[in-house]
């Protein structure tokens, strides 16, 4: 088994340590209240389904109520059930607190816990079937362990004791038969990622199904990633050009916008931007990608970084890129759940579908997995101005531009087209443009 160095090991854990830091000064109404919405906002449940809880250290299990419209929750609405079993709250606990209190009750380790019914995940639990995780490194390491609870009536003491017997096996992520999907972590914030991760999981699995026979990860290539080396060395920059700050804003801005459109998850991809010659800015490593601020992005200034802060795992890949393309201003690694399902089969990505796809992607090329892991520079071999985008083997989508907005542009493009040809397959026979009207658009818009 490979071991990710030492340092990169630390700058995960401080990382990691500086989230759960933040969780502790998070009063559990309002973090329960603030992920819900976002799981609402999401599309990940409905107005009468799921409930999220937080035990704290004394025994209080804080929850969402019962019957009340999980799209407009309040802090006040939230509940608290006391450890001798009395309620503080305006309305009556979650009907399924009795399987929240039965996962805690067997794991110690576990302070908050998330159900809820994803429809790629309810896919799955109709199916008696639970998602393989193996699908990406990323995938894979946050979900955990995963597994399967038979059903028993909702809000029963069966189903608690079926539920709390998987995460007593260790289990992180569970399945329930016919109906939904249940998840633990060390506080509400890891717990929400994890749940993300995995029905980003399930919902790729389906996607890629419809494309052909999809593609998992072995044991050795999963720590590919895991071993990369990122090790730079830090110095205090400059003071901030107006470039670089507006630069920050429109980071900012851009991946806000990009997780409440699913094009990325919270646990996955990095957006940087060109400074100048040799300077960039990239998104941190371990950090929840929707809640970034414009002083979280992390300064490249050739190989040196920001002082204090830990950049992207895929820094050396952007710097690659850079490097051998003067030309392009802004890189996104991403997963879009449509253009990823190509990554994870052998289905050829046509951008040959119509004039807007070919002109913003032209042709889109397949990198094998893992070259994004090198730090040969060999990820800047398959993209370039005039080959803007490609698809990375079990790993999402590259995509490159002139300027953030026109990177974000063509992340947009590329994953409607990739969700076109889909949905497409489910109609008939994918017609591309012939070469003709390519040579065409071409000529027209003086293409490279």
């Amino acid at each position: 088994m490979h071991e990710a160095p030492i340092k990169d090991q630390r700058s995960i854990e401080l990382a990691r340590k500086k989230m759960e830091t933040q969780q502790n000064f998070i009063h559990p109404r309002d973090a329960i209240m603030q992920t819900m919405e976002r799981i609402y906002r999401y599309r990940m449940t409905t107005t009468s389904g799921g409930n999220l809880s937080i035990r704290r250290p004394n025994g209080d299990i804080w929850i969402t109520p019962a019957r009340v419209d999980k799209g407009n929750l309040t802090r006040d609405d939230i509940v608290c059930v006391r450890s001798d079993g009395t309620v503080e709250g305006r309305h009556p606990p979650s009907s399924e607190f009795p399987f929240h209190k039965a996962v805690y009750e067997v794991r110690p380790d576990i302070e908050a816990v998330v159900h809820a019914h994803p429809v790629a995940l309810v896919a799955f639990s109709i199916c008696r079937a639970v998602p393989d995780t193996h699908l990406f490194h990323q995938t894979f390491k946050v979900c955990g362990k995963t597994g399967f609870a038979p059903y028993a009536v909702p809000g029963s003491q069966l189903l608690g004791d079926r539920i709390a017997e998987s995460f007593k096996a260790g289990c992180d992520s569970v399945i329930l038969e016919n109906h939904g999907v249940v998840v633990g972590a060390e506080n509400l914030a890891l717990a929400f990622q994890r749940f993300e991760a995995f029905e980003f999981a399930a919902k790729t699995i389906v996607k890629g199904t419809r494309l052909g026979e999809v593609r998992y990860l072995t044991e050795k290539s999963l720590h590919e990633a895991q071993a990369r080396s990122v090790a730079l060395e830090s110095a205090v920059p400059p003071p901030a050009s107006c470039r670089e700050m507006e630069l920050r804003r429109q980071l900012a801005t851009f991946l806000r916008r990009g997780c409440r459109q699913r094009l990325f998850i919270s646990t996955e991809g990095s957006f940087s931007a060109r400074v100048d010659e040799d300077t960039f800015l990239i998104t941190p490593t371990q950090e929840d990608r929707e809640l970034l601020r414009i002083d979280d992005f992390v300064l490249i200034r050739g190989d040196v970084r920001e002082k204090g802060k830990k950049a992207s795992l895929a820094v050396f890949s952007h710097q690659a890129i850079y490097r051998k393309h003067p030309e392009i201003q802004s890189i996104v690694f991403a997963h879009p759940v449509n253009a990823t399902a190509f990554s994870v089969t052998d289905s050829f990505f046509d951008s040959r579908t119509i004039p807007e796809s070919y002109v913003f992607l032209r042709d889109v090329r397949r990198a094998p997995y893992g070259v994004q892991y090198q730090n040969d520079g060999a990820i800047s071999e398959y993209v370039s101005p005039a080959s803007p985008a490609a698809i990375l083997e079990n790993d999402g989508v590259v995509v490159t531009g002139d300027s953030i907005l026109d990177a974000f542009d063509r992340l947009e493009v590329l994953e409607s087209t990739a969700e076109a040809v889909i949905n497409a397959k489910s109609i008939g026979s994918v017609s591309p443009m012939p070469d003709s009207v390519i040579d065409e658009l071409r000529s027209a818009f003086q293409l490279p």
